[in-house]
């Protein structure tokens, strides 16, 4: 077995690992690169192998830093199964046509408004791309074995990030490996811990929080302490928040609040259809969840939904207090953007971050305390709050990294950290190393590893 980094290495991004062997290759996730250009560019490269020779494409989770490549995959000739969970299934029914739509508008927006040194702009790929690629999905039950050629075995493991996400075991006649995609939360409010693994020979680790503790304050308390500031004086919240996952944990929250008469009852509004339709699936994959039906009802009750653009634009048009939770969460695309361009410039508003901001983003460049921002081509002076409640994230932190490793009866032979930004892939590097005792690697871009 032979396995390729082709993204997540040296940033969170753009996850891509191809396994090859004598006559089979699968592809273990199939993610864009988001964040600084130089890694969005990267999304126009021509990938290092024929996607017309692989045999299999298999995903951890739906995110699209994990998924959203497949649509442009698939363009340029994949037509093998796309194997994942049902949960996955459901959530990349909704990502993926909605990160073609969004693809397509940012480029229409960019072509009436010149901002594109490209004539003319062009989205990477259409909806069309994207139904094609949802074809070829063969989602599975947790935890069955999957036959493929060569004796090749797949195993999606309950990986408690978001619904569906799963750890990807793969077992050849002589070699086991473990993808842990995105390592969910010891003590996550909404999803059930990660499944314990006792034994791989090789293991592909996430590396998002390997410097970081998340913080103690309890997140619904410091939410609400900062939605109170904001309307007492006035303003308004808009929260940037990743569509799936995180704004379902932040309206968890708010119901929760709002139930207690903590919170000032003012509107609340989930500005997102991509976010509104993955709340909706909540009552369909309860197995995933710590929450009892009542609590998903709550959840999925305590927003006013806005589906329509229209609808969007008046809440940007009347500025009485109000919260709005918008995709996307690092503000590099989405409505919140547009939203973030009205209340940015007003000291009684709050931006409210929820979570861990890629390089380069709009949300990075805004919790860095930057004073003026560029969205469409326009200077956009920075008079609001900017606030970030960083224990919100459905990534395991790495105390929470180090005690799930800690359960393995014995170490893997070797240990391959992606998934993070340098520091935070090589802090975790130590820590393994030195806590754990166990061989680690941080590999490079198009590294090969034989296993």
């Amino acid at each position: 077995m032979q396995i390729t980094f082709l993204g997540a290495t040296g940033t969170v991004t753009g996850s891509k690992y191809l396994l090859s062997w004598s006559k089979t290759n699968i592809l273990v996730d199939c993610g864009l690169f988001q964040g600084p250009q130089e890694l969005r560019l990267r999304n126009w490269n021509p990938l290092p192998f024929n996607p017309k020779e692989l045999n299999a494409a298999v995903l951890t989770h739906a995110h699209i830093d994990h998924s959203g490549y497949l649509p442009l995959l698939v363009k340029n000739g994949f037509n093998k199964p796309i194997y994942c969970t049902y949960g996955t299934k459901d959530l990349c029914d909704i990502l993926l046509p909605d990160s073609a739509r969004l693809q397509e508008e940012d480029a229409k927006h960019a072509n009436e408004h010149l901002y594109s040194k490209h004539r003319p702009a062009l989205p990477l790929y259409g909806v069309e791309d994207a139904e094609n690629a949802l074809k070829l999905f063969q989602p599975q039950a947790y935890n069955k074995i999957i036959n493929l050629p060569e004796n090749i075995n797949l195993q999606l493991i309950p990986a408690g990030h978001i619904i569906g996400s799963s750890f990807v075991h793969i077992q050849d006649q002589n070699t086991s490996l473990l993808f842990s995609g995105d390592l969910g939360r010891t003590h996550d409010p909404v999803m059930k811990k990660p499944t314990e693994i006792k034994q791989v020979d090789y293991l592909v680790l996430e590396s998002t929080y390997g410097d970081r503790l998340h913080e103690k304050e309890p997140p619904k308390l410091t939410l609400k302490n900062i939605i109170n500031k904001t309307i007492h004086r006035g303003g308004s919240v808009i929260i940037p928040a990743f569509a799936v996952g995180r704004s379902q944990t932040i309206l968890h929250y708010l119901a929760e609040l709002r139930k207690e008469n903590a919170i000032p009852n003012v509107p609340i509004f989930l500005d997102s259809p991509m976010a509104i339709n993955a709340t909706q699936i909540l009552y369909s994959h309860i197995e995933d969840l710590r929450l009892t039906q009542n609590q998903c009802q709550e959840l999925c009750n305590v927003a006013t939904y806005v589906k329509e653009i229209g609808d969007s634009i008046k809440l940007d048009r009347d500025k009485t207090p109000k919260i709005i939770l918008s995709a996307s969460g690092m503000a590099s695309g989405g409505r919140v953007v547009f939203h973030i361009s009205n209340y940015a410039s007003d000291s009684a508003n709050t931006l409210l971050f929820t979570g861990f901001q890629a390089e380069e983003t709009l949300g990075a460049e805004l919790v860095a305390g930057k004073k003026f921002i560029e969205i469409h081509g326009k200077t956009i002076p920075v008079k609001a709050q900017i606030e970030v409640i960083r224990s919100t994230s459905a990534h395991a932190d790495y105390g929470e990294i180090l005690g799930w490793l800690s359960q393995f009866q014995e170490p893997p032979k070797k240990t391959f950290i992606t998934h993070g930004e340098p520091e935070a892939a090589l802090s975790l590097k130590h820590k393994i190393e030195t806590q754990l005792g166990w061989q680690c690697n941080v590999p490079e871009y198009g590294q090969k590893e034989k296993l």
